[in-house]
């Protein structure tokens, strides 16, 4: 198994949507990045302690690569969006790869260049090895599972459309 963190605004959706993929085995959501040890939710909204809303994604590199793992993340992020995605705004919803195998860095440089060349505003997306992951509270785990109409700024149809098209698997009768 391989670990990697993606934040891409509020970690509700980037969770749900993530963890429709095949070959992904465990997410958590938590707070990535920042400055304080053990944040609590309401200190991260301070915009004082520079954590970033983050998804720990465990999966496994035979059955979904980092690569096809990435490709799915900008199916869904805004890479041009500096410290918000739709409608949540805050440094806590910038978007970013974190990764904890220094050899994931060129992978997700290269996946980033290549986005580069699809926008023609600048890329802000985030690269950077994990410094540190506090899981979030419980009532933030599996969250639109809990609450199947809670907010989410990520059309989690997109998941069932991206397996198709771009994993050759049939999620719909």
């Amino acid at each position: 198994m391989k670990t990697i963190y993606f934040a891409g605004g509020c970690f509700w959706g980037m969770e749900a949507f993530i963890k429709k993929l095949p070959g992904v085995k465990e997410t958590a959501v938590g707070y990535a990045n920042g400055t304080k040890a053990n944040p609590t939710y309401e200190e991260v909204c301070s915009h004082t302690i520079g954590h970033a809303e983050t998804v720990r994604v465990v999966y496994d590199p035979s059955q979904i690569t980092l690569e096809m793992l990435l490709k799915a993340f900008f199916k869904v992020v805004d890479p041009t969006e500096l410290n918000r995605q739709g409608g949540d705004v805050g440094e806590q919803y910038r978007n970013g790869i974190y990764y904890t195998d220094e050899e994931d860095r060129k992978t997700i440089e290269a996946a980033i260049r290549a986005v580069r060349e699809k926008y023609d505003q600048p890329v802000v997306t985030e690269c950077r090895k994990l410094v540190c992951f506090y899981d979030a509270e419980e009532y933030h785990q599996d969250y639109l599972d809990k609450n199947p109409t809670g907010y989410c700024h990520i059309n989690l149809l997109d998941a069932e459309e991206f397996i198709e098209e771009e994993m050759g698997e049939r999620t719909r009768c």
